[in-house]
Order: structure tokens, then sequence, then C-alpha cells
């Protein structure tokens, strides 16, 4: 509890319970603020009958409104991996008001967006997409039972290097799986190409079948 804790209307006015035979240190441990806040407000209660706190405002004033946060905001959606530098800069452009990146990370993070590291995933093509969603959709009723009966079989490159570059992208919660938030990848380049099986019932070999 800082010395210049700030006190409601409603706070201060209980400081008067104090005149009632409640200590200092009674009043500063009920109220929840410092012994020298609680001397402080009830001297002024005392003599001046102040009850109302002198500090009208605390903080900064917000510098990105509701404007400026929608505008930020297609900032965002145009180029998901742009730096903060980046953003700052653009959206200075054409505004009367500039800010700092600091006021670019406060309201991005008010906004709900954070810098994240995106998911990786296989690229897929439109046309497989959609007989991967068809095959889901014709077999979303399909039991335990129906699938013990399949055997599940692919073939994938492990390659020797992988890059360990890394990207970052700005995001919302629930945007993991958006497309413009995800990194694709591609089996390419020098490696093992395998292939392997397995069911309910038994795991299959593991079979090299390229090497390069």
């Amino acid at each position: 509890m800082g010395k210049k804790g700030d006190l409601s209307n409603f706070e201060r006015g209980m400081v008067g319970a104090r005149r009632a035979g409640l200590s200092i240190s009674q009043s500063a441990q009920l109220l929840g603020f410092s012994r020298t806040t609680i001397s402080r407000v009830y001297k002024e209660w005392c003599e001046k009958g102040k009850t109302s706190s002198m500090r009208q405002s605390c903080g900064r004033k917000c510098l990105v409104h509701a404007r400026g946060q929608r505008r930020m905001g297609r900032l965002i959606q145009a180029d998901r991996r742009a730096t903060l530098t980046e953003i700052t800069t653009r959206y200075n452009r054409g505004m009367q008001q500039s800010i700092c990146e600091a006021t670019t990370r406060t309201t991005l993070r008010r906004m709900g967006y954070n810098s994240r590291r995106p998911h990786r995933v296989p690229l897929i093509s439109t046309t497989n997409r959609k007989k991967r969603l068809q095959f889901a959709r014709a077999h979303q009723n399909w039991t335990v039972e129906d699938w013990k009966n399949v055997a599940w079989s692919d073939e994938s490159r492990f390659l020797f290097r992988h890059s360990n570059g890394r990207v970052r992208i700005w995001r919302k919660q629930n945007e993991n799986m958006d497309p413009s938030c995800i990194v694709t990848t591609v089996q390419a380049g020098g490696g093992v190409m395998a292939w392997g099986m397995f069911s309910w019932h038994t795991l299959g070999p593991l079979v090299q079948i390229g090497h390069r």
C-alpha cells in the first residue's frame, strides 16, 4: 500500500468511522490503505471537511481511441507478420498525433492481440482440403468398433535439416488456426522417405522407400 493511495468518495466518508473510536491503524486495516494516507485524509476531514479527492484524473490520457483501434486492426489484418516498429510507422502515416511503439504494444494488447509464433501445418491444396472434409463428414457417425476395422498408412519425408527461422505474427487467442496465422511446411530437401501403417490391432513396419 503506497503513501499516495487515492480514496473514493465513499472510502473517504468511511474514515469518519475513526471518530467512533477506531485508531489510525484500525482504519487503515479496514479500508486497505496505508496509515499515512488515512492520517492525511482524516486530517483534511477534520480541519476542512474535505471528502472529495484532489486527484481528479489518474494515469496517462488514452492516445488511441475506437477509431484508431479500428485503423490498427486493419493494419494487423493486412500483415500479420509486421513488426512493432512497422505497425507504428504505418499507423502514424497521415495521423495528426503520432504514437510510440510502447503505445502501439499497449493498444494491441488492449484489443486482444499478442505476438505469437504461428502454428506450422502441412501445405494442403484446396482440392485435398475439400476431400478431407468430405471424408470427415461421411464418417462422423462411425463408432470405435467401425474404426477398429481400418488400417491407416502414410508416407512422409524426414528432413536431415530443418529451418530454424523464427517467424512471429499478431493474433488474438481464438485465431490460432486462421489461414493468415499459420506457416505451411513443404516436405523438400535432403532427407529420408518412409512408409508406415498401423491399425487398432497392430503396428506395421516402418519401411524406407527413398533416400536423397
